[in-house]
């Protein structure tokens, strides 16, 4: 892939512009999330030069690390993205300014408590809307159960809505799962929803992504 981080991340912006123009949608209502997992400090900084500010990662420990190397960067906004064990909830709880993947109670519990006396935790709770048995997420159907447990414990603030749909080229496929999610969504009196990845991220937002996760598109391809 060619170009600077700078380049590749205005080529990004034009593209969720332009998708948020064909939804009739304000470039504002989308937040663009660049997934820096696995990629060097040296680039988020490139990428922070150029404006960015929101950056996810999919680990814990890679999140607490990179936290504490560009904790010089004034306004950066960490979002934990991947699954989470309770013995790494620590790590999220002190330095994420929202986890977009709750998808279990012992999880939401432990955040609870780690986010005492501090402001209330963005959260997307994950849904599998796939039925991929690899994947992390709450079956649709479980989602009610788990938000009126997780919406009664301190410390947390459900905004939105998560889902890693399996990768298609059948457009129509892929607008299923985003148009599930979002009337999930709706159903449960959650605003947000963080969907669509460097391969879908324009169907997402033309489906209502409030969210979008691009990673390749900016940063290149992982090795």
């Amino acid at each position: 892939m060619s170009g600077s981080v700078a380049e590749r991340l205005a080529a990004v912006r034009e593209r969720v512009a332009a998708a948020c123009a064909r939804a009739g949608r304000p470039v504002e209502s989308v937040t663009l999330l660049a997934v820096s997992k696995l990629k060097p400090a040296a680039l988020i900084r490139e990428a922070y030069a150029a404006g960015q500010r929101d950056f996810g990662e999919n680990y814990a420990q890679e999140l607490r690390d990179k936290a504490a190397e560009l904790a010089d960067l004034e306004g950066l906004r960490w979002h934990a993205i991947g699954p989470l064990q309770t013995n790494k909830v620590k790590y999220v709880a002190r330095v994420a300014s929202a986890f977009h993947a709750l998808d279990r109670p012992e999880v939401a519990r432990e955040l609870s408590k780690r986010r005492e006396g501090a402001p209330p935790l963005p959260c997307y709770v994950e849904v599998n809307v796939g039925g991929e048995a690899t994947k992390s997420g709450l079956e649709p159907g479980a989602l009610g159960a788990f938000l009126e447990e997780a919406r009664a414990l301190p410390g947390l603030q459900l905004v939105g809505l998560m889902s890693l749909p399996p990768p298609t080229d059948d457009e129509a496929r892929a607008r299923g799962y985003f148009q599930t999610l979002r009337e999930l969504a709706r159903t449960h009196g959650l605003p947000g929803l963080s969907m669509g990845t460097t391969h879908d991220f324009e169907l997402a937002i033309q489906e209502g992504a409030t969210v979008v996760r691009v990673g390749t598109a900016i940063f290149g391809e992982r090795t």
